[in-house]
C-alpha cells in the first residue's frame, strides 16, 4: 500500500472551499483564525483554497456534520464553480463522509487526512515514511467502504463507490496484515534509534518544540551551524535532526523534530512517539513561540498539551519568542540602530510574557536580533544541569 495521493500538484491544482463548525465555546475570531490555518494547510498541501464556509452549531449533525441549510448552501457554490475538494477542519467519522460525499459529489476530507497527506509528502528518511503510512493505514482501515478501492472494476479515486462486500474484506485483511509489518519494522528502528541515545548519555540533550512554523529549524541552523531544512509552511520538518554543539563555555547535543499544532491527529502522535523520544529522552526544552502569529497564547498551550500527551512536560525550559522583527513596532519599519533595537527587547523583558513565562528570551532568528542573548542562556542552563547530572565537559 502506497501513500494515498489527495493532491496531484503534476496537474492543475485542485480548487477547494473549506468548512467550520463553530461551537458555543468558541468566539467567531477564534473560529476564522483556525480557518485560516486550515487554509494554510491546504496550501501546504497544494491545493487553492476559493471559499470558506461557517456555521455555528453547539453540536455537530451526526449524519452530515454540518446542518441541512448550509450543506444545500455549499452543495450550490461546489457545483456552480466546479469545486474538486470540501475540506473540513474537525475529524469526520466515516459515515459523515459517505453522506457528504452523496450530496456533495466531490472530494471530501477532514482536518486529519490532510495533515496526514502533508505528512506523507515531506517525509524523507525510512522512519518517517513508515510512521506516516502507519498512520494512514491506521485512519483508513475503519474508512474501506469508500477509500479503500484498489480491487474494484469501477472506477477508482477517492469519493467514489467502494468494492463488494468481500472484497472489502479481503483488503481490511490485508491493511491489518500491512500494519502489523510496518510495526514490527518501526520497532526496530526505534531499537536502533535507542541505542544511539544511550551512546550519547554523556552529553546534556537539548531539544527544540513549538507549533509548528515557528522558526525552530532555523534555529537550529543559527545555534549548530548546520543546514537543517527551513521554509515558511507547516510540517517543513519531519525527520528528528542531531547536531552537537559547540560553544565556548558548553558542550551539548541539539535535536530538532516535528512541530505540533492544534488537533495533530491521534494516530500521528501514537506513531511519531519513537521519533519524539528526543523530546521525551531531553534534558532542556527550548520552547520556540512566533510571538507575531495573533494566537500565540494558544500555541503555547496546544505545545504543552502536546508534551503532556507524551510524557515530556517536567522538564527544564526555555521559551523562546521568536519573530520579533514581525511585530509592529516602529524600529522593525525603518534602518534600526542597535540602540533601538535593544531599548525595544528591555521592553519586551518587562511585558506580561517575560514575568508570566520565565526564562523567556525574546529573539529574531531570520533577522539575527539577541540571538547572543539566546546562546548565552542555553549555555548557563547547559553547564548547571550538567552539574547537577554530574556530566563532565
Amino acid at each position: 500500500m502506497g501513500r494515498v495521493k489527495l493532491f496531484d500538484t503534476a496537474k492543475k491544482k485542485e480548487e477547494a472551499v473549506l468548512v467550520g463548525v463553530i461551537n458555543r465555546d468558541q468566539r467567531l475570531e477564534q473560529a476564522e483564525e483556525y480557518l485560516e490555518e486550515l487554509a494554510f494547510l491546504a496550501h501546504t498541501a497544494g491545493a487553492v483554497v476559493k471559499k470558506q464556509f461557517q456555521q455555528r452549531l453547539n453540536f455537530p449533525n451526526p449524519r452530515t456534520f454540518i446542518g441541512e441549510g448550509k450543506l444545500e448552501e455549499i452543495e450550490e457554490y461546489v457545483t456552480a464553480n466546479q469545486i474538486d475538494i470540501v475540506i473540513f477542519d474537525d475529524e469526520l467519522s466515516p459515515s459523515q463522509l459517505r453522506n457528504l460525499e452523496k450530496v456533495l459529489k466531490c472530494k471530501i476530507l477532514d482536518r486529519s487526512n490532510l495533515i496526514l497527506d502533508i505528512f506523507a509528502s515531506r517525509a524523507q528518511s525510512a522512519q518517517a515514511k513508515y510512521q506516516v503510512e502507519l498512520a494512514q493505514a491506521q485512519y483508513l482501515l475503519p474508512r474501506l467502504t469508500r477509500m479503500w478501492t484498489h480491487l474494484t472494476k469501477q472506477k477508482g479515486g477517492i469519493g467514489m463507490k467502494g468494492p463488494g462486500e468481500t472484497e472489502i474484506e479481503t483488503d481490511r485483511r490485508l491493511l491489518r496484515e500491512k500494519i502489523s509489518k510496518l510495526k514490527e519494522r518501526l520497532d526496530l528502528i526505534d531499537k536502533q534509534a535507542a541505542t544511539q541515545r544511550r551512546n550519547r548519555d554523556n552529553k546534556v540533550r537539548v531539544s527544540l518544540v513549538g507549533y509548528t512554523n515557528v522558526g525552530k529549524s532555523t534555529i537550529m541552523n543559527l545555534i549548530a551551524k548546520s543546514e537543517v531544512f527551513a521554509e515558511d509552511k507547516l510540517f517543513a520538518t519531519l525527520d528528528s535532526t542531531v547536531r552537537k554543539v559547540d560553544l565556548p563555555d558548553a558542550s551539548f547535543l541539539l535535536s530538532d523534530t516535528v512541530g505540533f499544532i492544534r488537533k495533530l491527529p491521534h494516530q500521528l502522535v501514537e506513531c511519531f512517539k519513537s521519533t519524539l523520544d528526543e523530546i521525551r529522552e531531553a534534558d532542556i526544552l527550548l520552547h520556540v513561540v512566533d510571538v507575531s502569529h495573533p494566537s500565540f497564547e494558544n500555541h503555547i498551550h496546544v505545545v504543552n498539551e502536546t508534551l503532556k500527551e507524551i510524557g515530556a512536560l517536567n522538564k527544564q525550559v526555555i521559551l523562546v519568542f521568536n519573530k520579533i522583527d514581525k511585530l509592529t513596532e516602529p524600529f522593525i519599519l525603518g534602518d534600526e540602530t542597535l540602540e533601538s533595537k535593544q531599548a525595544y527587547i528591555d521592553q519586551l523583558k518587562k511585558s506580561w510574557m517575560a514575568k508570566e513565562n520565565n526564562p523567556a528570551i525574546f529573539i529574531s532568528a531570520h533577522k539575527k536580533i539577541n540571538t547572543e542573548e539566546l546562546r548565552d542562556k542555553i549555555c548557563e542552563t547547559v553547564i548547571s544541569v550538567q552539574k547537577t547530572l554530574k556530566i563532565k565537559t
